[in-house]
């Protein structure tokens, strides 16, 4: 292999890439990346067996080839020499580095041992923006179940109908619904690891470009103009979370998202080991109490218009927190459901493209 290509481009591609190189001692072909000229460009691959991704750069292909180098040193290197123009060279699994100032070999590997990232040739069933895709994805992210006592929960349910994309995400404490208006070639449903999800997030970083979907039985593939990712998905069936979800409420409050998040945020200085916070509204307030025996105590009233009766519940501070990152909006209605039902977040338009639930502490 001969090639030369831009040192940008290259040390942007090799930084995504990257992320998803295993530490495997079991398996050290997993700490290397895969060089590769494919269809007059190169080809830059890594793996973990569970997500795997190619980037594909633009190079002037001398002579074809491939070889796996050690994803460290590689990146290591080329994030911090800062030449315009590069050129890669391969000879006996050697991959020699050129530029105007520095000549370098890095000891690589047989390509071959390289693992396989599955190519999924079915038909495209759905286009996504970019950046929906991300703020979607942002969205449901830390509802996703960190342990995996039961694997369904840590990952993401994606569904596709005809006429709208859904994402939900549940650890059984917390709950996100997201619903996206969008037309899809065919209806699809499967759970994405939460690994998966974040590295999906990680490559579309501020890309204004659409993402193509194509899926298989047990495999989805994500994929623009230069990149794609290859993820295994979930087995098992996601629980039914829509009965979790009340259809009717007891009380609605609406109340300013920042200063509400700002008065969490201070009422939880004051917590206790469990994280609980109380919320007690009325008329006009919202009364915001902590209790700490090592720390002190916090109270503090914010305006609040209420329906319906008034209420109180108890809350973990830091679910309530990640619920009202997630909305968009300058308020946010916040929908009482009876003594020990979830606390229902949504933005203020009142739509049910976001919901988030947070299921109360025992008093």
């Amino acid at each position: 292999m001969k090639i030369t290509t831009n040192y940008k481009n290259l040390s942007k591609a090799v930084s995504v890439v990257e992320k998803v190189v295993s530490r495997n001692p079991a398996l050290p072909i997993l700490n290397n990346i895969l060089l590769k000229t494919e269809n007059g460009r190169l080809k830059i691959s890594a793996t973990n067996l569970e997500v795997g991704i190619n980037y594909f750069l633009g190079s002037k292909i001398d002579e074809t080839g491939e070889i796996a180098v050690p994803a460290r040193i590689f990146s290591d290197f080329i994030s911090n020499i800062g030449e315009e123009k590069i050129t890669l060279t391969t000879k006996n699994n050697i991959l020699s580095i050129n530029t105007d100032k520095y000549k370098t070999q890095i000891l690589g590997f047989d390509p071959k041992e390289f693992p396989i990232i599955p190519k999924i040739k079915n038909e495209v069933f759905s286009i996504i923006p970019a950046k929906i895709l991300k703020n979607s994805l942002n969205t449901v992210l830390n509802s996703i179940a960190v342990s995996e006592t039961r694997p369904e929960l840590a990952g993401v349910l994606l569904q596709f109908t005809n006429q709208n994309f859904v994402l939900a995400a549940t650890d059984s404490f917390r709950l996100t619904e997201k619903i996206v208006e969008l037309k899809n070639e065919q209806n699809n449903s499967f759970i994405l690891p939460r690994n998966t999800v974040l590295e999906l997030i990680r490559l579309l970083g501020d890309t204004d470009e659409d993402i193509s979907l194509r899926y298989s039985d047990n495999q989805v593939l994500f994929s623009t103009n230069d990149a794609e990712i290859v993820s295994r998905l979930i087995d098992g069936n996601y629980p039914d979370y829509k009965k979790v979800i009340p259809e009717k409420f007891i009380s609605r409050a609406l109340i300013k998202k920042d200063e509400l998040e700002k008065n969490v945020r201070l009422a939880g200085l004051f917590s206790s080991n469990i994280a609980d916070i109380k919320l007690s509204c009325n008329d006009k307030n919202l009364t915001i109490n902590a209790k700490n025996s090592d720390k002190g105590e916090f109270q503090v009233v914010t305006a609040a218009t209420l329906k319906n009766d008034p209420f109180d519940i108890a809350l973990n501070y830091y679910y309530l927190l990640d619920g009202l990152k997630i909305i968009q909006t300058q308020n946010v209605i916040m929908e009482y459901t009876g003594q020990g039902s979830p606390l229902v977040l949504r933005p203020e338009n009142d739509a049910k493209n976001t919901t988030y639930l947070i299921m109360p502490l025992r008093k």
